[in-house]
């Protein structure tokens, strides 16, 4: 099974500007939201903790991997969403043409970005070469809204413009699986209970 973890809390997803793969760090808050889901995980014993190559992702990354006694890997298949020339811009910034476009056609990309159909297919090529080696093991990837969002669209045989219907909180852990018949599930989603503590 996989347990997708989005990272913590930065300064930019804080302030509501869209967070591509400009490279910001963990605030403090997102420092102790990494900690509180490394301890959350432990108790369950992964064997493996992967990694999109961005600071927010690897610093949660290392607090989980240092929490269960293993190394961190890195696969840029977890990367986020390109937003281009949006990056870093308030989601009220957009051009409200350009939102509606953007929520109603997966094949668009942001200027000098890159598409939900993109992200959807190097996810679903991450899922589908790992899960099955995964069947009895639980494993740890860290990534980004966009990427696990992609991975439960992947799970539920969904199109990738439901991502735009789904809420997922920082630091949330979202489980993909398989059932018997061999076929991708949605174990959880959005989990964080691991926060209140």
């Amino acid at each position: 099974m996989i347990a997708f973890v989005r990272h913590g809390q930065t300064a930019v997803n804080r302030n509501g500007q869209l967070q591509g793969r400009f490279d910001a760090p963990l605030t403090e808050l997102g420092v102790a939201q990494a900690q509180r889901v490394a301890r959350a995980l432990a108790v369950e014993s992964p064997v493996r903790v992967i990694t999109s190559p961005l600071t927010r992702a690897r610093t949660t990354a290392e607090a989980i991997a240092a929490a269960i006694g293993v190394e961190v890997e890195l696969d840029h298949r977890l990367v986020e969403l390109d937003y281009g020339e949006w990056d870093q811009r308030l989601l009220t910034d957009i051009p409200i043409d350009a939102w509606r476009h953007w929520r109603d056609t997966p094949s668009f990309a942001p200027p000098g970005g890159e598409s939900l159909e993109a992200v959807t297919a190097r996810v679903i090529d991450f899922c589908r070469s790992r899960l099955d080696e995964w069947r009895d093991d639980l494993v740890v990837a860290v990534s980004h809204v966009s990427p696990i969002k992609a991975a439960v669209c992947w799970a539920l045989d969904v199109g990738p413009s439901v991502t735009w219907r789904m809420q997922l909180g920082l630091a949330s852990i979202t489980r993909v699986g398989c059932g018997q018949d061999d076929r991708p599930q949605l174990v959880s989603f959005n989990e964080t209970a691991h926060l209140a503590v």
